[in-house]
């Protein structure tokens, strides 16, 4: 995963509270092979009416390009599926700018290179009246935890340990490993003060 600290794209707006991860992709996806994509099926049947016909009022369907999606509060609730975030990344989607997050979502999105932005209600609804039914170029920076859009300059929350692995493009094995010399400090201290406690790791390592 490539880390970044700038999303510049299209922004478009789905101004709805309380999508879920059932909504972001429907379980009955979920049997597709991860290595076949899942953009297709993103938010599939708010997109689709049940003959498969593009919904007319769906903004995903006029601005397929779209990198930056703004909507409003409890953005991704519901189950833990990861697959829901896999739909946002496949489909082009690179930041979230919403009012609030499901908890699990949030991180599940950090650990795929997917930010989860979040601004307040006032910011959200701004932005939201701006891009109507369109598009917008937009400017997401991560090292100033700032969105630009036209002369406007917006902050947005994130966790700062989300940020630092977004910056750097890391997931948690990467975020233990960054901690490397400070564990093999540890290790060392420890097996001197308590080199009982150490003998089964030490002889694994010598045989």
């Amino acid at each position: 995963m490539a880390g970044f600290s700038i999303i510049e794209g299209p922004a478009v707006a789905l101004p709805q509270d309380n999508i879920d991860t059932d909504q972001l992709i429907p379980a009955r996806f979920m049997s597709v092979p991860r290595k076949d994509g899942y953009g297709p099926y993103l938010l599939h049947d708010l997109r689709f009416d049940s003959a498969g016909a593009p919904r007319a009022l769906m903004p995903l369907n006029h601005h397929v390009d779209a990198e930056i999606l703004v909507t409003r509060r409890n953005f991704g609730s519901g189950s833990s599926r990861e697959a829901a975030v896999y739909a946002l990344v496949d489909f082009g989607i690179k930041a979230v700018i919403a009012l609030s997050f499901g908890d699990i979502f949030a991180s599940n999105a950090v650990n795929n290179g997917l930010l989860p932005a979040r601004v307040s209600e006032d910011r959200i609804e701004d932005l939201i009246g701006r891009l109507g039914d369109g598009k917008a170029p937009m400017t997401v920076d991560l090292q100033a935890c700032e969105i630009r859009i036209g002369n406007e300059v917006i902050p947005f929350d994130l966790d700062p340990i989300w940020r630092l692995k977004l910056l750097n493009g890391w997931d948690d094995i990467d975020m233990t490993a960054s901690h490397g010399p400070a564990i093999a400090m540890f290790r060392a201290a420890r097996a001197e003060q308590a080199p009982y406690a150490m003998l089964d790791a030490m002889a694994g390592e010598a045989k």
